[in-house]
């Protein structure tokens, strides 16, 4: 019998990139390293809503490995910010955006960091300057902490995730192109 080598951390992502179960006709367009952040991104989402700690703790691991994943979901934090608060937000709003995403993360990450979270807002909202904060968040709790946030807003959206993602991807790439 012949026995099989483990794969290689590169075969794993591929694999991951190129399974058709995991990745959707709608990311199928996308460049590798885009692909990987709306697939990983997703994961993190869905095991955030189903307050999965394993499969969370994986899929943020591997985000944060991901250039520009922050940029993403902030994008679509700010995406789904606008939708659900369409005559704009004040200091209440993002007062309870944030109690709301700490109180439903506390009892299965009890981790949660509410300056990250506000962090994140600011950052989406573009009311954030890294330069101003003592302390800012590494790309590592982004990562750990942005699929939280987009977990809560999206409950209360009409929309999957994939919407949002999609128009966030179009976004950058039209700003990218105006550079």
């Amino acid at each position: 019998m012949t026995r099989l080598a483990k794969p290689t951390a590169a075969q794993k992502v591929v694999g991951r990139l190129c399974d058709p179960d995991r990745v959707t006709t709608v990311w199928r367009r996308l460049p590798a390293p885009a692909r990987e952040i709306a697939v990983t991104a997703t994961e993190a989402v869905t095991a955030a809503t189903r307050q999965d700690g394993p499969a969370y703790d994986e899929a943020v691991t591997r985000l944060g490995a991901t250039e520009r994943s922050g940029l993403v979901l902030g994008a679509v934090v700010r995406l789904l910010l606008e939708e659900s608060h369409p005559d704009g937000l004040d200091g209440d709003d993002v007062r309870q955006v944030l109690e709301r995403c700490v109180r439903g993360a506390q009892p299965w990450r009890p981790d949660v960091d509410p300056h990250v979270l506000l962090v994140l807002l600011a950052g989406a909202l573009g009311v954030y300057d890294p330069g101003d904060d003592d302390a800012p968040p590494d790309p590592a709790a982004i990562a750990r902490h942005a699929p939280l946030l987009v977990a809560d807003l999206l409950a209360g959206a009409g929309r999957p995730l994939d919407a949002y993602l999609s128009a966030a991807f179009t976004e950058i790439e039209r700003a990218e192109r105006q550079d």
